[in-house]
């Protein structure tokens, strides 16, 4: 029997996906920094920018941890990590040395600290030497950098944390993860609010910067974390996706309110605003982040419940383009911003490099050379199995134990 849930896959590849334009647009976006820039910036960019930017991490991290709620029990726990481990730090450690050093490089090279020439910078790079200057934040620090790549050693230590919450989830601590599953009706949207409301109230203060290093950065920890776990709770109960989906409606209705609101906080109510109106802005902020999560949780389980070419397709690439897509656009940006093509040329030729390259260098390269898989995060080999229809596939990534794999 085929219970794969193609609307956990129709997800991963749509929060990937949706990451890959967010960065695209990063390059264009008017007065939000970013490792190169281009002279074409749209202020008007920035409102699409907030309304994703306020759950789509988050969205990555629910989905992560509903990967691990669907193989928890395929393994053994000391399996399920060493798998972990393998599929992420691998990517992880390569992506670093060699997919991520471009974006360093034009950095470098558009805030004049270094000589053009990439063979030179990465003899430097992969021997761990220092920047000088404000190369980044205005520190001397190593070279290696995983800049986009942060969510890979993020999700593995929320996964190694999780293997044993999971255990005592599965056992002594049964009836926490039922009665989070038995959430019905508004409690679905206001019970997860609450650990978000006690981490802006007492870690955010502490750490109000989202560092992406890992060792400093607790609130965000405490938010992707809960996220993660959020994920796994709510992964295998048939109840709770039937009463989202039942909900979606008044969902996407509460998702744009909330947006409203969120907007006009930001607009009208000032940087010291006192405590109540504080709180009060806190919970517009978390309100409007966990329910756009549920809308679009609610309506992927709605709407995908059949498995297609493309998204089989998609679910085995879109990891790997999720690797690639920074240096590339980084690359494409900063090239092409030599020729002053305009405000629309550039953008699509930009947009159109990014897909062109993640697409030629996936399907003729990564997905060909079996050296190359495991680096990007596919098995070895491609896996013949078997899709809802009952025919064999030769696309990777169609078991269960791959399912919405964020890997």
């Amino acid at each position: 029997m085929n219970t794969r849930r193609h609307d956990i896959d129709f997800l991963r590849v749509f929060a990937f996906s949706l990451l890959i334009l967010y960065h695209v647009a990063m390059f264009y976006v008017y007065d939000w920094g970013w490792h190169v820039k281009s002279a074409y910036q749209a202020e008007w960019l920035q409102l699409p920018m907030i309304f994703v930017n306020q759950w789509r991490m988050a969205l990555l991290f629910v989905i992560s941890g509903l990967a691990i709620s669907f193989i928890w029990g395929r393994y053994s726990p000391g399996r399920l990590a060493l798998r972990r481990v393998w599929r992420l730090l691998l990517p992880l450690v390569f992506g670093m040395a060699f997919i991520v050093a471009p974006q360093p490089y034009y950095e470098a090279l558009t805030k004049g600290i270094i000589e053009p020439g990439f063979v030179d910078f990465m003899s430097k790079y992969l021997t761990f030497q220092d920047f000088p200057g404000d190369a980044w934040g205005g520190e001397e620090i190593i070279t290696w950098t995983w800049n986009h790549l942060w969510y890979l050693p993020y999700v593995l230590l929320y996964t190694l944390l999780l293997i044993p919450i999971a255990m005592f989830l599965e056992g002594p601590g049964k009836r926490v993860r039922s009665a989070f599953q038995n959430l019905r009706g508004p409690w679905i949207v206001l019970v997860p609010i609450v650990p978000l409301m006690l981490y802006g109230n007492f870690i955010y203060p502490h750490f109000p910067d989202m560092t992406h290093a890992l060792i400093d950065d607790w609130y965000s920890h405490a938010m992707y974390g809960t996220f993660f776990l959020i994920g796994y709770l709510v992964g295998r109960d048939e109840g709770f996706w039937t009463e989202l989906a039942r909900m979606r409606k008044a969902l996407l209705a509460l998702g744009v309110l909330s947006f409203v609101t969120l907007m006009s906080v930001r607009e009208f109510v000032g940087e010291d605003p006192g405590v109540l109106l504080d709180h009060a802005r806190a919970f517009a902020i978390y309100l409007n982040r966990w329910t756009w999560i549920l809308v679009v949780l609610a309506w992927g389980h709605h709407l995908v419940r059949r498995p297609s070419r493309a998204l089989t397709y998609a679910t085995a690439a879109i990891f790997p383009w999720y690797i690639l897509h920074q240096s590339i656009t980084v690359v494409a940006g900063y090239e092409l911003s030599r020729f002053e093509l305009g405000p629309i040329v550039e953008p699509l030729l930009v947009l159109g490099i990014t897909i062109g390259g993640c697409l030629f260098l996936y399907e003729y390269v990564i997905r060909r050379v079996p050296l190359l898989r495991p680096l990007f995060g596919l098995p070895y080999r491609e896996r013949s199995v078997v899709t809802g229809a009952g025919r064999a596939d030769e696309r990777p990534g169609l078991r269960q134990d791959m399912v919405a794999q964020p890997e």
